[in-house]
């Protein structure tokens, strides 16, 4: 996987929980104590990791194609 692709999908997963965040400290909804705002600033920025993980790991890229006719694109170039 290229870096740029890497990349792309760490900013996304940390825009989006830095912004998930930033929406619930504006609302400040009657359940969000500052205690309970810690933590769950710590869990939407773990998520945000995860996520980051799980959308750069190698099983999401795509897999080369070893057919034939793969080979034989590749041997006409």
């Amino acid at each position: 996987m290229c870096m740029q692709c890497v990349t792309t999908g760490v900013v996304a997963a940390g825009a989006t929980a830095t912004g998930l965040r930033a929406w619930l400290n504006t609302h400040k909804p009657a359940w969000a104590t500052p205690p309970r705002m810690k933590a769950m600033t710590a869990a939407i920025l773990t998520l945000g990791v995860l996520a980051a993980g799980v959308s750069t790991s190698p099983a999401s890229s795509a897999q080369p194609d070893s057919s034939a006719a793969a080979t034989t694109r590749q041997a006409t170039r």
